[in-house]
């Protein structure tokens, strides 16, 4: 038996230890919240681990089956423990069932992105590095069009691909720059950073924070392991301490009350040095752990909710993406695909039509709509393959882990980080694509893939 398929096996042996003992759904629980775990281990640190050392050294902890499976397993598998302890008592059964497949999801994710992983040394020769100037210009560039489109209604889906671009050159020329001790381009990084992650504290939303301080965790262990490991965490720690209560004291002050977002951003920031805030940040934090910061709750819904009250959709997400993917210019009359994805939302109760939320499904949840747990492998099968196939060629056409891997893949296909509904996560993988295929051209008409680029 190949390596491959003996890991394939190992990574789906926790949710059959799961559905072994499902009548019990506390230690069926467990079983497939610590099944996550064990295929963490066995993909990353084990001697079965689908990628080889290339000999410098460093652990290529950018590629899909470390950083896509730990984000996207991670939130998606990990993070119900809370949710779990908060409600055990009401709904242990559902919650049981909802990490059965979870963890049938991470486990299928994994099995897609290992079939497509070359477990043989890369064709690409990972000592060649873009240079400072190069990552520089694409910065630069991916920043100023990304603030154009803003003027470019009918091209603003290209505009967050090009946002994420900016941050993690930024990002790139900020550490490497440190690296290599050029203090100037160093400089340079960090004031895009800074604009970037300042732009960000005013919207309101975790996520954008989050996925700045990640990428910059990620990026900089690829030059300084140690550090990162200890540093990294407990920033990571800390952003999830504060950024509940600074996020919902924002949308207060700025959304409701109707207060400039520098001088909600103030309110915020002063909540922490008052110690009589202690007790209602603990609150804030508990209440983000058991509903935010874990969508199972909504899981349980849809798993209440189908197929007893309404039968698997079938293909009709299907066709909701390929009706998605026709330009609107071509179809004035297409249905908006915000308002198509949300009506499963209304349907199984998870949100009402009169709230001002957008609550859509992920991918696991889309694939148990369409055809309960045998829809949650093909889908998130198909997920893993997918990513890990635009991997692969983001590294054939930018000749490398650095500049195909790092920069190119984990900014324009950002997305796959975490998943969106499929209506929308179609539509991300084309526009970034199309954008990567762009980038590619205009850098071999510029003759940007010479050796004085890099070194």
């Amino acid at each position: 038996m190949s390596d491959k398929a003996k890991l394939i096996l190992v990574v789906y042996m926790p949710w059959v230890l799961a559905k072994i003992f499902s009548l019990d759904p506390i230690v069926s629980f467990f079983i497939a919240w610590l099944g996550s775990f064990h295929i963490f281990y066995v993909t990353i640190l084990s001697s079965l681990a689908p990628f080889k050392s290339h000999g410098h050294g460093n652990v290529e902890v950018m590629k899909p089956i470390i950083l896509v499976q730990l984000i996207f397993a991670g939130f998606m598998c990990c993070t119900s423990i809370f949710y779990f302890i908060e409600n055990v008592e009401e709904e242990a059964m559902f919650i049981s069932q909802c990490q059965q497949l979870s963890l049938l999801a991470h486990s299928s994710l994994v099995a897609g992105i290992v079939l497509i992983t070359k477990t043989e040394n890369s064709e690409f020769n990972v000592a060649y590095q873009p240079s400072l100037r190069l990552i520089l210009g694409i910065c630069a560039l991916s920043f100023m069009s990304a603030k154009a489109l803003d003027y470019l209604p009918s091209f603003i889906q290209f505009k967050f691909p090009l946002h994420l671009l900016s941050i993690t050159t930024a990002v790139y020329l900020l550490v490497k720059g440190i690296a290599a001790k050029n203090i100037s381009y160093a400089l340079i990084g960090f004031a895009m950073f800074s604009i970037h992650f300042i732009e960000s504290t005013l919207t309101g939303f975790k996520e954008g924070i989050i996925v700045q301080i990640l990428t910059l965790i990620f990026v900089s262990f690829h030059f300084f392991k140690t550090f990162v490991l200890t540093l990294g965490t407990a920033v990571l720690l800390l952003a999830l301490y504060i950024l509940p209560t600074y996020t919902t004291i924002m949308r207060e002050k700025s959304w409701q009350n109707g207060n400039s977002t520098s001088s909600a951003r103030d309110q915020a920031y002063q909540t922490f040095f008052n110690e009589e805030n202690d007790q209602m940040i603990l609150e804030t934090n508990w209440k983000f752990l058991t509903n935010r910061f874990s969508e199972i709750g909504m899981f349980v819904k849809y798993v209440k909710h189908t197929p007893d009250h309404q039968d698997y959709i079938g293909t009709e997400i299907i066709n909701n993406v390929v009706i998605s993917l026709v330009p609107r210019f071509l179809w004035e009359e297409k249905p908006i695909t915000e308002h198509v994805a949300m009506q499963r939302v209304y349907d199984a109760g998870v949100a009402k039509t009169s709230s001002n939320v957008s609550a859509k499904t992920r991918p696991v949840v889309d694939g148990y709509l369409i055809a309960g747990a045998m829809g949650v492998v093909l889908v998130m099968l198909s997920y893993g393959m997918v990513t890990q196939m635009i991997f692969n060629t983001a590294e054939r056409l930018f000749g490398g882990y650095e500049l195909g891997g790092i920069v190119i893949f984990n900014s324009l296909f950002q997305q796959l980080w975490r998943g969106n509904t499929l209506e929308f996560l179609v539509n991300n993988i084309i526009c970034g694509l199309l954008l990567m295929y762009s980038i590619y051209a205009v850098m071999n008409g510029l003759s940007l893939f010479s050796n004085k680029h890099l070194k």
